[in-house]
């Protein structure tokens, strides 16, 4: 428990110095999006990459996998089943799934899963559960619906595989299926180059906090509330019904896929709710709120689970 609570409060404490160097503003204008690009196009897949390569690929394809995609389903769908009660449009309500429950598993679950759980690589069964099967079926609903950007079905559909952390992923999982050891003058650069992954960006969130906006209201209050609620309680609610009732996780198992389970909703999700025009200020406002809510939810988890 102790290690657990040491860990977040290493998380936050580098949260609270990006905060600061925002304030001050001792990056620029363009710091953030600079440390952000930084992580998400070349740290973090070297340290997905790295740790999968030389990891046993029964950590990733066991039953928690099936957990994550069941807790999954089990948010989203009450979202749906609200949405098509209220009208909130087909566009609409796919954001407000998506914030319901698609995890940040890159920005902030791969420096708690390095941090508090002790292995980045607990993070790849939702990292590849997600950019492989839940954004591609997302991203065609949109599609059918209208609105976004114009171009091939297919070329829409293939965007996760284009996403770097999914390569390096990919990658990592390919090589250790493979029984490949990867030789030292290129493992040894990767791991240099991946140390650099979850200091930005816990540094680009911290500075993000600069000048937020209070969420939560307007139009898109109920959505917001409602996916907030789904993402933060009853998502990690269900997966931890399922862990331990059906499943029989118990101890560091437990832990790790609750943990990941009420991760907040993910950043992304607002490019995707930009790039089709629809539900830009409720994936905003949910991710903010899910973000910030997320703090107090995993430190219990920790808590009670740890």
């Amino acid at each position: 428990m102790q290690g657990v609570l040491t860990g977040f409060a290493v998380i936050a404490v580098v949260i609270g110095v990006g905060y600061v160097i925002g304030r001050r503003g001792y990056l620029g204008a363009h710091g953030r999006e600079v440390l952000t690009k930084l992580a998400f196009h070349v740290a973090s897949p070297a340290l997905l990459f790295t740790t999968l390569a030389q990891t046993d690929l029964s950590v990733i394809f066991s039953s928690r996998l099936l957990v994550t995609a069941l807790s999954t389903a089990a948010a989203a769908g009450v979202f749906v089943a609200v949405g098509v009660v209220r009208r909130w449009g087909v566009g609409r309500t796919t954001i407000g799934a998506l914030c319901s429950s698609y995890v940040n598993s890159g920005n902030l679950g791969i420096p708690i899963a390095v941090y508090v759980l002790g292995d980045a690589s607990l993070v790849a069964p939702v990292l590849l559960f997600q950019l492989v099967g839940v954004t591609p079926i997302a991203l065609t609903i949109l599609d059918l619906s209208g609105g976004g950007e114009k171009g091939p079905l297919w070329r829409r559909l293939l965007t996760p595989l284009r996403n770097p952390i999914a390569v390096g992923s990919l990658a990592g999982v390919a090589v250790s299926a493979a029984g490949l050891k990867v030789p030292a003058p290129v493992l040894d650069p990767l791991t240099l180059i991946g140390g650099m992954s979850v200091p930005a960006v816990l540094l680009a969130f911290g500075i993000s906090l600069c000048g937020s906006t209070m969420p939560g209201r307007g139009p898109d209050r109920q959505p917001v509330f409602l996916s907030v609620a789904l993402k933060s309680v009853g998502q990690p609610a269900v997966a931890w019904a399922l862990a331990a009732g059906v499943f029989g996780l118990r101890g560091a198992p437990l832990l790790d896929v609750v943990v990941t389970s009420a991760l907040p909703a993910a950043q992304n999700l607002y490019t995707y709710a930009s790039s089709y025009r629809v539900g830009e200020r409720l994936a905003r406002d949910s991710i903010l709120l899910s973000t910030v809510i997320s703090v107090p939810v995993l430190v219990v988890v920790a808590a009670l689970l740890g």
